[in-house]
């Protein structure tokens, strides 16, 4: 004997409406914002496209930073800033640093040892950074007179100070600042890695001709950015009570 339940045909239709119900409800679009994958795509087209530009994968600035750091639009570079004064500016300027920069231009004159050593400890080269870097450059300086009668092996060792004070602080360098007041030799330079190989030579060739002047331009610049390591420390100030008198109660 057949099943009434499957020969009813009003059963048939309600299976065939639940059916459809399902098919609706998985076929519904999604609530879900869609994913933003057409401007991923757009903007990592444009990335590689800038970085073919580049000749690299990643283009950098001379301070070590990848293009488009900072910037608004990806790919733009960031703009260097210039030096708080001149390579030839031995006095400094007439400004709240003007004692610092006297004191700046006596070291560099009398002891370049003590200058070098002082800007290498207020960059930050960790502990101990004063005598690891005025104790050699002692001895290239004195082994260099010695030698050769004047200071020419010291700077060899010190211009790597320059170098990271000017990646640091994001400072154009010489050639840069070169092409910039002369406007010529600026297509020589096809990229920001080529760049900074010429800045770095050009920092060698400062230090080696124009030593104590670099010096004093670097202590001049230190001191006005960053504190001596020696003054982070807080100053506990005491402040003493007030007046107290003494008072007898009457009984």
């Amino acid at each position: 004997m057949a099943n009434s339940e499957e020969s009813s045909p009003l059963l048939n239709n309600k299976q065939g409406d639940e059916n459809e119900k399902v098919e609706k409800t998985t076929t519904a679009p999604s609530l879900l914002p869609p994913s933003p994958t057409k401007k991923s795509t757009t903007t990592t087209v444009e990335k590689s496209k800038f970085n073919e530009k580049c000749g690299g994968e990643e283009g950098w600035t001379v301070d070590g930073l990848p293009l488009g750091h900072g910037g608004s639009v990806v790919g733009e570079p960031v703009g260097r800033s210039e030096w708080n004064s001149s390579l030839f500016a031995c006095l400094g300027r007439n400004d709240d640093f003007c004692s610092s920069d006297l004191e700046v231009c006596l070291l560099g004159s009398l002891a370049p040892c003590v200058l070098y050593g002082g800007n290498a400890e207020r960059l930050g080269s960790g502990a101990g950074s004063f005598a690891n870097h005025c104790l050699p450059y002692t001895g290239l300086y004195l082994l260099g007179n010695s030698l050769f009668g004047w200071n020419c092996m010291a700077p060899l060792f010190s211009h790597h100070t320059r170098s990271a004070i000017r990646r640091k602080f994001n400072l154009e360098g010489s050639f840069e600042a070169f092409t910039r007041s002369c406007g010529c030799c600026g297509g020589m330079i096809e990229d920001e890695v080529q760049r900074e190989q010429c800045e770095s030579a050009c920092d060698v060739l400062t230090h080696f001709f124009c030593h104590t002047c670099s010096l004093c331009q670097e202590g001049r610049e230190l001191r006005r950015r960053l504190p001596h390591p020696g003054f982070n420390g807080r100053v506990l100030v005491m402040i003493p009570p007030g007046e107290q008198s003494m008072n007898r109660s009457r009984g």
